[in-house]
């Protein structure tokens, strides 16, 4: 049963014995290579290591890993240079021992970052080819590179608005001095080379400097009369008796400047007057510079720029200046280039709609949050105050000495992070997630004073957990809309090619780390909080439901969650939560607990069996008609929000690899199930992927059906939101991590084997029912377009809504269609779905003798004839859903055919 592990070359998760390697290496193999000693090896890769100056250890383990690949990419003599750097990224990374730059790298073997980045990724062939530590590396370097690529095209298109003649060689020689002097800000002042909005604001910052002091007659008349000499600093007087100690006083901010820089490029001017004042006054002072009112010298910065650049081992983003190849994008990755405006096509020509760059889209987003938040305030409003006196204990002192707590934790970890001089932004942004918790809070406590005719949440308003919860969630929001909504790689805490830690990164789960929170409170108040808020954008609330998700799949899980006490209370007390029927996940999640009551739970019973607990009505299995013991509010709702989640993604996993076997498909979802319900401490410090896959690997073997743990894991690399570390780096026992086929082996058999045994028995156990795949949206937006069962390429998903529409159809209105011509342009799907959703087709149902018009939630096609969400019948009307209903028998029974033809034709081949 336990799968054969292929010998690999490549240490990636023999964690202690790489470090005794990197600690204990003799000069033998810490001198660079000589083509003699490496007679074995291709000649032209010892020259290329030789180049580089690549020691023996790493030129070693760089070939190891090539020969590795090779038997698998094959051997292509132009690719085998390239593959060649990629095996040298490779042995660098791990043993933390860079021996040449990034860009030394990239022109030895001719490509630039994005497609060495792509070249490196390819050689994942094995499951652990490329270590977490080497995919952390990857990631941050290529966010790096994107982040930089932006910046130096809104620096281009800036300096195009401030300077007149662009090809004057003064004009080239300010260009080059001021770019190269922002790379040296940016890595002296900041730690984080990947934030997108800080940087950006310091780059203003520089272009005010240079702006300042530039001959008039260089800039553009609006940036001309912008410069006023009056703000220039006066010169320093210094007494006698001090002569010679007094220090230049930095220059005062020229805010007339700093306001028409803000303004061209939608930032804040308290923002970037923020970074001036604190970052890079204090980067003007180390640099001498504070009290020049001359140019720096460009040799003089360029030559400290060397230095930093030598030291990270980094790409040369210098060299962006002179168009190199090395950092010049290919065609099809120029996505994010600034673009001319286009014009709008409704017929308003004189309208131009900007280009959706990275650099604007996060200033829309931040200039939307705060316009969003500039009516809240940043201390607890009359209603609110009102609702802390109507409690039995008033919180209100609690709650502004925790806010005042918290407040300095965030800022000095924000600092931490970013970098010490960026105290101030992060007070800045805490004062913005300080208004928005006060101003959710609010609309909870209205929602639960209607929903319960109740002023008095003493209890609730009393809990540290709830408060602590919600700001962190506020805060979430702040961080996402600044940082994007990204999260760490893994939350592994790899380390980066640069040596620098991951934990630098701002994404989340970064708040609840700084705020010590545990996840399980935190997902307590995603959804009420969405609720809460109506202003939360698209793209913010799907930010927040992956956070839930995360929180689910492994945040939950760390070894020291609540959950678990919870869980063992759980099973003392009876039986933890079953899966929903299907008739029950075919419908959108719904139940009547909010924040209020997950916060205070477990203490509250539970009113309703897990059948009843949404809308619909189903029957209920029998183990759920038995009287149940008080449970926690909380744990239930998480448990069922647990199985949906897990069973789409294996139903999306099993699609890829066993469609061709639907009957194992209950069984495996069946162990994975019994799994989460009772071997919950097999997911404690580990994910609930690596569970899902060695539930299917394990399944497969006892059915006797070929499929291979590096089958699996390379049909999950395909699913969205994956990590690689979910299967490269398991937990096996404490401290120690390797693959998942050795935690397959080593820990999930040993604790499951007996179940899984039974599964190939004559009586196997009984099987759990199949959930549907939910087809509505969680919250108020529609999910992805759903793909029909019977076809690769058609999808169906929810019209959006159109005033031009008519209400009701008329027959003028109505629109035919046969089935299997060609429908010409895309007006005749749009008229085919207003037929489908018009209010026309539900009214005639209902009065058909129907209870009731139901809302059409969302178009599919099922087995069983069912042709919407309410799992009502088609009409005799539905001509379109029976023709396509009988052109999918037809195919099936063409597939069968030729299926058993080609097995007749198999047989009588000798």
């Amino acid at each position: 049963m336990p799968p054969k592990k292929r010998g690999s070359t490549t240490p990636a998760n023999k964690e202690t014995n790489s470090s005794t390697k990197k600690t204990s290496p003799d000069k033998k193999e810490n001198s660079i290579v000589c083509i003699e000693n490496h007679k074995e090896k291709d000649t032209d890769f010892v020259i290329l290591c030789k180049e580089l100056l690549v020691p023996n250890l790493l030129c070693n383990h760089a070939w190891s890993v090539w020969s590795s690949v090779s038997q698998v990419l094959g051997k292509d003599s132009d690719m085998n240079r390239k593959l060649w750097g990629a095996c040298l990224f490779i042995a660098v990374t791990e043993f933390d021992m860079p021996c040449f730059t990034l860009t030394d790298l990239l022109k030895a073997v001719g490509m630039n970052v994005k497609q060495f980045l792509n070249v490196v990724r390819k050689m994942d062939v094995n499951v652990d080819t490329i270590s977490p530590k080497v995919n952390t590396a990857l990631t941050r370097l290529e966010k790096k590179y994107d982040v930089s690529l932006a910046l130096y095209q809104r620096f281009v298109k800036t300096c195009s608005n401030i300077y007149t003649e662009s090809n004057d060689e003064e004009v080239k020689r300010i260009l080059q001095s001021s770019w190269t002097m922002f790379l040296l800000a940016k890595g002296n002042v900041l730690q984080m080379g990947d934030d997108l909005v800080i940087a950006f604001q310091l780059l203003l910052c520089v272009l005010e400097f240079f702006t300042k002091r530039c001959v008039s007659s260089l800039l553009q008349p609006q940036y001309k009369s912008s410069v006023s000499a009056t703000t220039q600093s006066p010169p320093v007087r210094t007494s006698r008796r001090n002569h010679g100690k007094a220090k230049p006083r930095p220059p005062e901010m020229d805010m007339q400047l700093i306001e028409v820089l803000c303004k061209e490029n939608d930032c804040s001017v308290d923002e970037v007057k923020n970074v001036y004042q604190t970052s890079f006054s204090a980067f003007l002072d180390h640099m001498g510079l504070s009290g020049s009112q001359e140019l720096p010298d460009v040799e003089d910065i360029s030559k400290q720029y060397e230095e930093l650049y030598l030291k990270n081992k980094d790409f040369d983003a210098r060299l962006f200046l002179v168009s190199d190849k090395t950092l010049t994008p290919n065609k099809v990755d120029l996505t994010n280039v600034e673009m001319t405006p286009k014009k709008n096509q409704s017929g308003q020509e004189h309208i131009l709609i900007p280009p959706h760059t990275p650099i604007r889209a996060a200033m829309n987003s931040i200039q939307q949050l705060r316009f969003d938040l500039n009516s809240a305030q940043d201390q607890p409003s009359d209603v609110l105050c009102g609702y802390f006196k109507n409690c039995t204990v008033d919180p209100s002192e609690e709650i502004a000495k925790r806010v005042d707590q918290l407040g300095q934790v965030f800022s000095c970890r924000f600092a931490q992070a970013v970098g010490q001089g960026c105290v101030g932004l992060g007070k800045q942004r805490f004062c913005l997630g300080v208004r928005l918790y006060y101003r959710v809070m609010e609309a909870m406590l209205k929602s639960e004073e209607k929903r319960l005719s109740d002023k008095n949440f003493s209890k609730l308003l009393n809990s540290s957990a709830f408060h602590t919860s919600l700001l962190a969630c506020a805060l979430e929001v702040i961080m996402a809309t600044y940082v994007g909504s990204t999260f760490k790689n893994g939350d592994f805490g790899s380390s980066a090619f640069d040596g620098t830690s991951v934990e630098t990164d701002l994404c989340f789960p970064w708040i609840l780390d700084v705020f010590q929170l545990p996840a399980f409170d935190f997902y307590k108040v995603i959804e009420s909080f969405i609720k809460a808020e109506p202003s939360l954008s698209r793209d913010m609330i799907k930010h927040l439901e992956r956070c839930e998700h995360l929180i689910m799949e492994h945040l939950a899980w760390r070894g020291d969650s609540p959950m678990f006490e919870l869980l063992q209370q759980s099973h003392e007390e009876g039986p933890v939560e079953q899966a929903e029927p299907p008739a029950t996940l075919n419908q959108p999640l719904k139940h009547n607990h909010t924040a209020a009551d997950l916060y205070l739970s477990p203490v509250r019973p539970t009113r309703q069996t897990p059948a009843t607990a949404c809308d619909s009505p189903v029957v209920t299995q029998p183990q759920a008609q038995m009287p149940k013991p008080f449970k926690s509010n909380s744990l239930s709702l998480f448990y069922k929000k647990l199985y949906r989640m897990a069973y789409i993604r294996l139903n999306k996993l099993f699609s890829a690899l066993l469609s061709d076997r639907p009957e194992l498909e209950p069984v495996i979802w069946t162990l994975l199930e019994h799994t989460m319900q009772n071997e919950y401490e097999l997911l404690r410090d580990r994910h609930l992927d690596q569970l899902m896959m060695s539930a299917m690997y394990a399944i497969c073997k006892v059915k006797n059906v070929d499929l291979r743990f590096k089958t699996i894991v390379t049909a999950y690399k395909d699913l969205p939101n994956t990590s690689q570390e979910t299967f490269k780096r398991v937990l096996i026992r404490e401290g120690q991590y390797d693959s998942i086929i050795v935690f397959y082996n080593l820990v999930f058999i040993q604790k499951l084997k007996t179940i899984i045994l039974q599964y190939s028995s004559p009586r196997p156990p009984p099987l759990s029912p199949i959930p549907h795949i939910p087809c509505s949206p969680g919250y108020k937006y529609p999910n992805s377009p759903l793909r029909l069962p019977v076809s690769n390429n058609v999808y169906i998903s929810p019209l959006k809504s159109n005033r031009m529409s008519p209400g009701v159809m008329t027959p003028r209105s109505r629109f035919l269609v046969s089935i299997g011509e060609s429908f010409g342009t895309g007006d005749k799907f749009l008229k085919i779905n207003q037929m489908m959703s018009s209010s026309d087709w539900s009214l005639k149902r209902s009065s058909e003798g129907g209870s009731g018009p139901k809302p059409l939630k969302r178009l599919r096609f099922d087995t069983d004839g069912q042709d919407e969400a309410d799992g009502s019948k088609p009409s005799s009307e539905s001509t379109l859903i029976q023709k396509l209903t009988e052109m999918r028998s037809a195919r099936s029974r063409m597939q069968e055919q030729k299926m058993k033809e080609e097995s007749k034709t198999e047989d009588t081949e000798p």
